[in-house]
């Protein structure tokens, strides 16, 4: 698992921070949305505007600590990545990337 990203977590709920990957190295926000449904995400991942992602928050079966599970996807990846936002030290969040 390779870290690619760091947020901070602001007042409203929202994450803001960057995302670096061999082809992609962009500001990013993670913003909680309205859910219409229980499919819906529970966040939206946005650059420049732009929708690139989506997210759900999950429990952790072992430490029962929150996290976020992500789903990023880019006209530049081959596939879409999978990764998680953990809480790191100092309130930070690390997005780490998994297969």
């Amino acid at each position: 698992m390779a870290q690619i990203g760091t947020f901070t977590r602001e007042e409203n709920g929202a994450y803001a921070g960057a995302i670096k990957t061999l082809t992609l190295s962009v500001k990013a926000t993670i913003k909680p949305c309205d859910r219409d449904n229980d499919r819906a995400p529970d966040f939206r991942v946005t650059a420049g505007g732009v929708e690139f992602g989506a997210g759900w928050t999950r429990t952790a079966r072992e430490t029962g600590a929150e996290y976020l599970s992500l789903k990023l996807d880019d006209p530049s990846f081959t596939a879409p990545v999978y990764a998680s936002l953990i809480q790191g030290d100092n309130g930070e969040h690390k997005l780490i990337w998994s297969r």
